[in-house]
């Protein structure tokens, strides 16, 4: 809690000062009233004299309104103070949020990070408040309070000296119970956070495989768990209040009883006993108020140490210190490359290494606390103007390969470069610039189209916005909206279909001229046709110099269709987070036993070639050994028997359904 003090309260200093000092000003009138009250019962009441009672009346009248302004200055004074923090708080998360990279973000998790930037902000938002209006105000009255009493008389102020330790032992006890609960609320209150995120995002799911009942339960455990903390704080809260009043009026019952005794003396009068019960009650008061606060700045305390934890956490992806990279000077001399650039080959050699457009050597990551590489020693060179295709089972580690190249995970070994310069020297921003990624699950915000459109040039003109929409396939739909790119777009695109929403994206990511445009299955809503020519739409844009700084766009399609990637200039297959094969679709026909096993289930035999048929004819025979006496000869050799497989893994990823579609 003070760390958040200490970096956003400096804006606020002034309402820090003002509010407390109108406090304590209020509070002064506060501990005069008993004495006044007292003169009124000693001078008016007892000789009964009415214009006396009225004269100290008024005065108390006054005194109470001038309390009430200062009272009114000061709640003006929080107000301002906390939730100027708390906007400036709530604002410096989220910009901390939208630095981290994948890997902080796969650590705190969105539910967290989401109760992190409301409920926990909220609890220091209270803490803050209260604290401007009730931390000095509280004290201060039980100390004053306590003063003035021992000033009228030094026997009763015993009762004083003795009431408020045993409560304050009885607020110690309960409190040091009742904090680690506090703490575990906050966990759990992420947990249903968590639930309710998955049960809404997921709503049409959970109903298609009749999941209702059991999400409920889910939500009903992780509720009731959450109660049963909140129960066992109350409970344990509970004691305090019967406590503190028994204490509090066995106290005024001692101070009437020494005191009446003292006013039939004389040593007292009655308005002194009455002032006495006053100051007893606001000081045992103000030590139940005290002790409320105590739960308040718990709650903060906790709640503001995790939000500290995502202001000072440094995200692993950093740009500092990067300069600028000068893209004109690159783009001399780059031009579409007229066939592959394999690894290894005379083109792939160290001479052309100022006109790659991508390039990966050794490239390895592991996420944390994984036991193997989800990436594991990839090596990749790309020219400019080609075309990437990545394919492998579900888990083969293809997104996060395509993940390393604008950087949103860094490589733990090896390197990756984009227009010969390794990306952890770019700048971020110039870097994503350049390279443009697709995601797999089409993101769209609240707004338009062209609003959504022009996220990477906000200053784009139409004639480019609808020469994206084309290339992406997607100008068809939108020119027959009524609103045109003006249509308006719900929260995640709801009002659009898949492939609207996929194509949507795609044309997103294609203004603003990137170098090179990364497609991450983001095609897999899209039929068969649509699909094919927005392929042809994209190898059109690599064959000119339209991108960033002249240089002609290069593609990377990531897909589990065999007939996306076959007309790649380059394809990588992924197995286990390792490239298995590379190089082009006939290639691997020949030579990858996986991308056979993939191509065998999603093409028929006769598109695969003469080719194919030798090679798996050979392999039939390799795997069947010498032939043993009496064997029937001609169950052996039989290619069309046979098909390498893959495992279990890769085997259960590859999706039967594009049997039929996959042919061209």
């Amino acid at each position: 809690m003070l760390k958040l003090f200490q970096r956003f309260a400096g804006a606020y200093r002034r309402y820090f000062i003002i509010g407390p000092a109108t406090k304590l000003l209020e509070v002064f009138f506060d501990l005069l009233t008993p004495l006044v009250i007292a003169r009124m019962i000693d001078e008016g009441v007892t000789s009964r004299d009415l214009p006396e009672v009225i004269r100290y009346g008024i005065l108390l009248l006054v005194m109470a309104l001038v309390g009430l302004g200062f009272t009114l200055i000061c709640q003006k004074m929080a107000a301002l103070a906390s939730q100027g923090m708390g906007t400036d708080i709530r604002r410096e998360l989220y910009r901390s949020i939208n630095r981290l990279s994948h890997a902080e973000l796969d650590r705190f998790g969105t539910p967290s990070l989401i109760t992190r930037i409301t409920n926990d902000v909220n609890q220091v938002q209270l803490a803050i408040a209260l604290g401007v209006r009730q931390l000095i105000r509280w004290p201060f009255l039980a100390v004053g309070s306590m003063a003035a009493a021992l000033l009228i008389d030094l026997k009763l102020g015993v009762i004083f000296l003795v009431s408020t330790p045993l409560i304050g032992v009885v607020f110690w006890v309960v409190m040091a119970r009742c904090v680690p609960y506090f703490r575990q609320m906050q966990q759990k209150l992420d947990r249903i956070a968590l639930i309710t995120r998955e049960g809404l995002s997921g709503a049409r799911v959970i109903r298609a495989f009749v999941r209702e009942e059991h999400e409920r339960e889910r939500f009903r455990a992780a509720a009731y768990d959450q109660a049963e903390t909140a129960i066992a704080v109350g409970r344990l809260s509970s004691v305090l209040n019967p406590v503190t009043f028994l204490v509090m009026n066995l106290g005024v019952c001692a101070i009437l009883w020494a005191g009446g005794i003292q006013v039939n003396v004389g040593e007292l009068t009655q308005g002194e006993v009455m002032a006495f019960v006053n100051y007893m009650t606001q000081t045992l008061l103000s030590i139940v108020y005290v002790a409320n606060l105590v739960v308040v700045f718990t709650k903060a305390s906790a709640s503001a140490a995790r939000v500290n934890e995502v202001l000072e956490c440094e995200p692993s992806v950093s740009d500092e210190g990067n300069a600028p990279v000068d893209v004109a000077r690159l783009a001399q001399g780059m031009r579409p490359a007229p066939r592959p650039l394999l690894q290894g080959s005379a083109e792939g050699g160290q001479g052309d290494a100022a006109v790659c457009a991508l390039r990966m050597t050794g490239a390895c990551f592991a996420f944390e606390g994984a036991a193997a590489n989800a990436v594991d020693h990839a090596d990749i060179v790309l020219a400019p103007g080609q075309t990437l295709g990545v394919i492998g089972g579900t888990g083969s580690g293809k997104s996060t390969l395509i993940s390393l190249i604008p950087r949103l995970y860094d490589v733990t070994e090896g390197a990756v470069e984009v227009l010969g310069t390794d990306v952890r020297l770019w700048p971020l921003r110039q870097l994503r610039q350049i390279v443009s990624l697709v995601p797999q699950k089409a993101s769209l915000v609240s707004g338009t189209i062209r609003s959504n459109l022009c996220w990477r040039d906000a200053e784009a003109p139409d004639d480019k916005l609808w020469r994206a929409l084309e290339c992406a396939q997607a100008a068809e739909f939108v020119r027959k909206l009524p609103q045109g790119l003006d249509s308006p777009v719900e929260a995640g695109g709801k009002n659009y279909s898949g492939g609207q929403r996929q194509r949507l994206t795609i044309a997103r990511a294609l203004v603003g001229s990137p170098a090179v445009v990364i497609l991450d299955d983001s095609a897999s809503a899209l039929d068969f046709k649509t699909d094919a020519a927005l392929r042809r739409a994209i190898r059109g844009l690599g064959q000119t110099s339209d991108a960033a700084g002249g240089i002609p766009l290069t593609t990377v399609i990531v897909s589990q269709r065999v007939s996306s990637v076959r007309d790649a200039d380059v394809i990588c297959v992924m197995r286990r987070g390792k490239i298995v094969g590379q190089g082009t679709h006939e290639e691997l026909l020949a030579e990858c036993p996986i991308y056979q096993e993939i191509c065998l289930s999603q093409l028929k035999r006769e598109e695969l070639g003469a080719s194919m048929g030798a090679k798996a004819g050979a392999q039939a025979k390799d795997a069947a050994g010498p032939e043993r006496p009496g064997a029937d000869p001609s169950r052996s050799g039989r290619s069309e028997d046979v098909a390498v497989r893959l495992d279990g893994a890769d085997a259960c990823a590859m999706s039967r359904e594009d049997e039929k579609g996959g042919l061209r």
